[in-house]
């Protein structure tokens, strides 16, 4: 009875944690994660709790206990990181943090001894690069994706850096946050334990957070350290210099982390790699454009390339096939991915550094590495789409994901109408299609009207 006792308190912690728009889908391997992250008893307690921030004085009532009993448990929970706290005009509030990017990560963005950090690398290794359920359902199952990747701002030239907007610099968040914690890379953490260690030796400690959550971190556990803006700044710096790519929270006001991130170990770049052409996170503003006169064909932007959207080929490869159209020194061929390559009256024989763009990130790298410089960081020709905070990408996400309804609804009971209004909100500024798919989901008298109500004001 005990063992099944057990199962239950960890299958319910699991149902809690798929509420979130964000979920982890169920397996063994999740099961035996959960048991070295959360205790028997921990996980019964989380379970229970609700999904958006909420007070000691509310856990207190959920959880039958005093507020100071209540307070005391959640604190401990903070200094397991699987729980963060933040201060709302003066109130103490907890939340449960997402798997990722949360307390999946959490658990390995320092060294401790109170859990087998070897042992959670294996299970995390088997969950999400063996397994790839959770991968998938986590990169993939939403048109908004959960991150997006920041520009390398050294390699824009002065009249593209005129272009750039702020939320497009990683320069711009570190200078624009409360809070910077440093901690430990969770990517190449794991791969270490898990056998696979990092393939160019890429720093450990650049893992950036922000606001609440690196305060957060600092405060309880260690997770992070507090730093300066200079610090940060020379993680920024340390990364480029080991080609790292600047992944962040895809919102534009106030992302709660950016990593920096290798192509041999971090997740993302991994899945860009094994599922391409789907994109697993957001691409910058910028693409690459290859000048046919400065590129000597010397491979180095290929073996940079952290998603291996770049290949060399001959001359007389490139030329074989279907009549390209050119348009400058831009090619494409039908039935292949677009391309930007050297100029078609080049020597016989020459290699030709050739990029996929449909796969492309756009994240600089490859600029950077050039030893001629014929690698230039241009504007694409459509706009990437950034939600504005983490309401809106919450928002969107649940819309494309078909649980709307867990954003108003929490543990069967209505929502406290700020925190309704502010869903409402987000969803009146979506496009029609979407507040559409919203109203779909919702099936809510009050929503069609709120909706019928703000397109005939537009209308007036």
């Amino acid at each position: 009875m005990g063992h099944l006792a057990s199962k239950d308190a960890y299958k319910n912690l699991t149902d809690r944690i798929n509420w979130f728009t964000q979920g982890a889908p169920v397996s063994e391997t999740l099961y035996q994660i959960l048991q070295v992250l959360y205790t028997e008893d921990e996980a019964k307690h989380v379970a229970l709790l609700p999904v958006r921030p909420f007070t000691a004085k509310k856990a207190a009532k959920i959880w039958d206990v005093s507020e100071a009993e209540a307070e005391k448990y959640l604190l401990h929970l903070c200094e397991k990181a699987l729980l963060v706290d933040s201060d709302h005009n003066g109130v103490r509030k907890f939340v449960m943090p997402p798997p990722m990017a949360g307390f999946i990560e959490f658990a390995l963005m320092r060294t401790r001894g109170d859990i087998d950090q070897k042992y959670l690398g294996q299970l995390y290794y088997q969950y999400m690069n063996v397994e790839e359920d959770f991968v998938k359902d986590l990169f993939f199952v939403t048109e908004t994706r959960l991150g997006r990747v920041f520009v390398q701002e050294p390699v824009l030239t002065n009249e593209h850096t005129l272009h750039i907007l702020d939320y497009e610099r990683a320069s711009h968040i570190i200078d624009e946050a409360d809070y910077i914690g440093l901690g430990i890379c969770y990517c190449r953490h794991k791969m270490l334990h898990a056998g696979h260690p990092c393939e160019i030796d890429a720093p450990l400690d650049v893992c950036l957070t922000f606001g609440n959550v690196a305060r957060s971190l600092s405060e309880h556990g260690g997770y992070a350290r507090l730093i300066d803006k200079a610090e940060a700044m020379d993680a920024l710096e340390r990364s480029y210099d080991y080609n790292l790519v600047q992944i962040g929270e895809n919102v534009r006001e106030n992302p709660a982390f950016i990593c920096n991130c290798c192509g041999c170990c971090c997740e993302a770049l991994q899945a860009a790699r094994h599922f391409s052409p789907m994109q697993p996170v957001a691409t910058t503003n910028y693409i690459p454009h290859i000048s046919a006169a400065a590129c000597v064909g010397c491979g180095k932007c290929e073996k940079a390339c952290p998603i291996l959207a770049i290949s060399m080929r001959d001359e007389e490869d490139v030329g074989e096939g279907p009549t390209p159209s050119v348009q400058g020194e831009n090619i494409s061929v039908q039935g292949e991915a677009p391309v930007s390559e050297v100029a078609p009256d080049s020597a016989p024989h020459r290699r030709r550094a050739v990029i996929d763009t449909e796969i492309c990130l756009g994240c600089g790298v490859c600029a950077k590495n050039c030893p001629t410089k014929a690698i230039l960081m241009e504007r694409r020709p459509i706009q990437v789409i950034t939600p504005v905070n983490s309401t809106h990408r919450f928002v969107l996400q649940a819309i494309e994901k078909g649980t709307l309804q867990n954003l108003i609804f929490d543990n069967q009971a209505f929502a406290n109408h700020r925190a309704m209004a502010a869903v409402f909100q987000t969803i009146l500024q979506l496009p029609p299609l979407k507040q559409a798919l919203a109203s779909k989901q919702f099936k809510s008298v009050y929503l069609d009207k709120l909706l019928s109500s703000h397109a005939n004001k537009n209308r007036k």
